[in-house]
């Protein structure tokens, strides 16, 4: 009985220990992550970073703020398809969008998230 218990339970400890796994929204970002504030700089499209979601739309979702150790953006999220209602606040995410530049605003229309 003790062996069976202790089987058990190492196989309990295992599956628990393996929670996380890989979940992407929309395309599977591809390339090197950017810095937030080398944006401006950049005209790549489609345009990868990473970072950590900070907020949320409360309603639906469809858009979220990423924030890296350089600066915060807007990434909205409606023209992909999918919504990050789910995604939890804190979760490290990787982006890949287009950028969107309205006078000294910028944003990122996704094309997809990876967290």
């Amino acid at each position: 009985m003790r062996f069976t218990g202790l089987v058990v339970s190492v196989l309990l400890l295992s599956v628990g220990c393996n929670k996380h796994q890989t979940l992407i929204l929309g395309q599977a970002p591809n390339g090197e992550a950017q810095a937030i504030n080398s944006l401006r700089k950049v005209d790549i499209t489609p345009v990868v970073l990473s970072g950590v979601m900070i907020e949320k739309c409360p309603v639906a979702g469809c858009w979220f703020r990423l924030r890296d150790n350089t600066g915060t953006i807007k990434i909205d999220t409606r023209s992909a398809g999918f919504v990050v209602v789910k995604v939890p606040l804190n979760s490290k995410l990787m982006v890949s969008g287009k950028l969107i530049t309205n006078g000294d605003d910028i944003a990122i229309e996704a094309l997809g998230v990876r967290y």
